[in-house]
């Protein structure tokens, strides 16, 4: 048999559940997670994601629907979706993504009470039967990586972008 060590899933298993919102604590430090903010939004990096480069994309306002944003802040939220998205194409040459939200429990959302997009990259084989069969993850590139190969890129958009 053999045996695939995750020492840094113990972090996850044995961390307290955080209580304070982690988009809204981001906004308030610096972390080796957080690669963008803007005045209306704001992008970090999944403390513990599906793959490499999985991101989350969240208005700066603290909401929890769609209906609660204002029209610039609709905008500027989908604006950044594309920003981000064209980073990890042009940085980590996926294959395609999965782009979407989770809204309320029931949905799937760890974090329903702020509003925020999941874009996870996709490559050809990525999901294989260690995936599906043993419900274990294999993410090849340490978060730190990650993030200094992403950085650079979110600090130009943050020139760029008017949000």
């Amino acid at each position: 048999m053999k045996t695939m060590w995750a020492p840094w899933r113990i972090e996850y298993i044995l961390a307290d559940k955080e209580e304070e919102c982690i988009f809204c604590e981001a906004l308030s430090r610096q972390d080796d997670l957080t690669l963008f903010k803007g005045r209306l939004t704001m992008v970090v990096m999944n403390k513990f994601p599906y793959i490499n480069g999985h991101l989350l994309v969240a208005p700066i306002r603290h909401l929890s629907s769609l209906d609660q944003l204002h029209k610039n802040e609709m905008g500027a939220l989908l604006a950044t979706v594309g920003q981000a998205v064209g980073i990890l194409k042009k940085v980590m040459k996926p294959d395609g993504f999965n782009v979407g939200l989770n809204l309320g429990k029931v949905a799937g959302a760890g974090f329903e009470e702020h509003l925020h997009f999941h874009i996870v990259p996709r490559w050809l084989g990525d999901t294989n039967a260690l995936t599906v069969f043993a419900e274990v993850r294999v993410i090849p590139e340490h978060l730190k990586t990650t993030f200094s190969k992403l950085k650079p890129h979110f600090e130009k958009l943050g020139a760029k972008l008017l949000n």
